[in-house]
């Protein structure tokens, strides 16, 4: 097992083991490079992830404090992970890849008053063959000879009622959740427990992929139940440490250069935390951008009452797709666009969120038909806006004495024209299967598509990192996760952010062998 020296001032230190920050891990290490990979939460193995959504709930979930103003839940308005392998343990497994006008919102969309839209500093042509590595590595569905999974009865009902409402492009799905035994992985077998961890290994997560991975090349060092508080500048203006608590003990490690990749809400907080007289607005943040522009998806649901049984939660979650509706065609009356996937829910979060007020008979009516239901989730793009923000409360601490964070948030009128359009749509769908009851869920369930909040981008003046995720402001500080996408896309987020930790990792190994780092 490597260890390295707490003087080591020649080690990575990577902060957060979830998609950024496992993967790149991985690639320094295995490139040769020494890398300490700091996580906040437990190293769970395959045996603790049991089929039981209430049990793995608080196996995984960041539980500490959060504060939110705006439209979403106050008390708990994001869905993070405090775990090893951070939210690949918690995420379905969908990867899409952004389409070419996503990343160029600002060229295609044109003004949209109120948004901050720009066009990524990378080009789809730029992103296209790290996509591939991406994809390639995780052993994405329907891509790169990895054959697509079978078709669950929610899939068929999607997929026979989006054909008579005239769409033609849908599959299962480009999933990184296994068709075949691969990567000493066995297949899926359609437990439905997605969401919770995945008790097979079958769907990827930096867990048992990236992270042991990594161990392997005697380069790396996973440090679990280390909660980063603290990074200190130098005299030279570069990153010299990182403090972190393990164990109720405050421990400080040296460091050749950081990496923050704690999902959008903690990376946001380690920035804006860390205040001295040479970041008197938080490291790097000198443009005033950490924390603002922050994005989530929009995810509401369409449930149906089918005149046959479906069992919809026997299958993969999301594996099942229609696409037609993310183009952008603005006669629709909005701009972006986006996805229907497949996706059931338990009798629990139904009585919670389906009928919101019902009581009664009005309740029950549609619980009594669970076996009979099939549902789908509708994504869409979420245009940046400066006013959407994550701040830090000015009194309220945690556990660990940090300031407690603060997201606000509110739908863009865009994207309330968007989910007027999606409900329709997915309503359309199940009448064209005859459904005897049809509900439109609302958009209550935290985010988990977090992005945005310390964009990248060629300007230092307008962004917060370079399009390498390398921060403008202090040359050997590195962001690594959803924090850096300028805009939001119309579709999952984890395949781009692993395409672009594996690119930034190129640019870092580049950087490291030259001496500027």
């Amino acid at each position: 097992m490597t260890a390295y020296s707490l003087d080591d001032s020649s080690v990575f230190v990577v902060i957060g083991s979830g998609a950024g920050g496992g993967v790149l891990s991985r690639e320094l290490a295995s490139r040769g490079h020494k890398v300490v990979c700091l996580e906040a939460g437990p190293r769970l193995t395959l045996g603790d992830i049991v089929n039981d959504e209430t049990e793995m709930f608080n196996k995984l979930t960041w539980l500490d404090p959060r504060m939110a103003t705006g439209k979403p839940d106050p008390k708990f308005p994001v869905w993070g992970c405090k775990t090893v392998g951070g939210t690949t343990m918690h995420w379905t497994g969908a990867c899409p890849r952004f389409e070419p006008h996503e990343m160029r919102a600002r060229s295609t969309y044109g003004d949209m008053p109120d948004t901050t839209l720009v066009d990524w500093p990378v080009s789809p042509e730029d992103m296209a063959p790290w996509y591939d590595k991406a994809e390639m590595r995780m052993g994405v569905t329907g891509t790169h000879g990895n054959p697509h999974l079978p078709p669950g009865n929610n899939y068929k009902v999607l997929e026979a009622g989006a054909r008579k409402c005239g769409y033609t492009d849908m599959d299962t799905h480009n999933m990184a959740i296994n068709s075949v035994a691969r990567d000493g992985r066995p297949h899926c077998r359609q437990l439905g427990f997605c969401t919770s961890g995945c008790a097979l290994g079958a769907k990827w997560s930096t867990l048992y992929t990236e992270i042991p991975a990594a161990e392997e090349t005697g380069n790396f060092e996973l440090r679990p139940g280390c909660m980063v508080t603290a990074l200190k500048v130098g005299e030279d203006g570069r990153i010299a440490s990182v403090t972190y608590l393990h164990e109720g003990q405050s421990v400080t490690q040296k460091a050749r250069a950081v990496s923050i990749a704690g999902n959008v809400v903690e990376t946001t907080r380690l920035l804006l935390n860390n205040r001295s007289e040479r970041h008197p607005n938080g490291l790097a943040n000198s443009s005033g951008l950490v924390g603002r522009n922050y994005m989530r998806h929009f995810t509401i649901q369409v449930m149906g009452v089918m005149p046959g049984k479906v069992h919809f939660y026997r299958q993969t979650h999301l594996a099942g797709v229609v696409r037609d509706e993310r183009a952008h065609r603005p006669e629709r009356g909005f701009a972006g666009g986006f996805l229907i996937s497949t996706v059931p829910f338990t009798p629990e979060v139904l009585a919670k969120n389906m009928l919101v007020g019902g009581w009664g008979r009005d309740l029950t009516r549609v619980l009594d038909k669970y076996e009979y239901l099939a549902g789908m989730l509708l994504t869409g793009e979420d245009p940046p806006q400066y006013s959407n923000a994550i701040t830090l409360h000015p009194e309220a601490r945690d556990a660990n004495g940090l300031p407690v964070p603060v997201i606000h948030y509110e739908d863009h009128p865009n994207t309330i024209a968007m989910k007027e359009y999606a409900w329709k749509a997915g309503r359309r769908i199940y009448e064209a299967m005859g459904a005897e009851e049809i509900v439109e869920m609302g958009d209550y369930i935290p985010a988990t598509h977090n992005m945005g909040t310390a964009r990248m981008g060629d300007d230092p003046r307008a962004s917060v990192c370079t399009p390498y995720g390398r921060t403008h402001d202090v040359a050997n500080l590195f962001v690594s996760d959803g924090s850096l996408f300028p805009t939001a896309g119309g579709c999952n987020p984890t395949l781009t952010i692993v395409a672009l930790a594996m690119r930034q990792a190129e640019h870092i190994d580049g950087e490291l062998r030259a001496g500027r780092l």
